[in-house]
């Protein structure tokens, strides 16, 4: 099992930036792919972004796609998801998540195995 513990939430002000981080600890905290998805209040939880186990490979959702950026330290065990150009509809608990079973699904949240407790972010207008 792969403990995640995100970090780097807060509030700011619209078009302001953050950066996210998910320390991956465990025994089986290795090079798996990652994403990040987040969860406003009275909806569902709703995929952000996804990176394969090398980095080579991300993936947005589209209503991130230009403002966010989802990298990784593997040396770290560590993945980031760096948010800019803040807005409103953000704000959410983002969390991240790892899975064992490859890169096919990642915006698929029932693909992933493990799953950190959450970091707040609320962009105030």
């Amino acid at each position: 099992q792969v403990q995640l513990v995100e970090s780097g939430g807060g509030l700011v002000q619209a078009g302001a930036s953050l950066r996210l981080s998910c320390a991956a600890s465990g025994r089986t905290a290795g090079s798996y792919p990652m994403g990040w998805f987040r969860q406003a209040p009275g909806k569902e939880r709703e995929f952000v972004a996804a990176i394969s186990w090398s980095g080579g490979s991300t993936w947005y959702a589209d209503s991130v796609k230009g403002r966010d950026t989802i990298s990784r330290d593997n040396a770290k065990n560590t993945v980031y998801l760096q948010m800019n150009s803040l807005k409103p509809e953000d704000t959410a608990v983002y969390y991240c998540a790892a899975t064992g079973r490859g890169s096919t699904y990642l915006t698929s949240e029932r693909y992933y195995d493990s799953w950190g407790q959450g970091t707040q972010v609320t962009v105030s207008s």
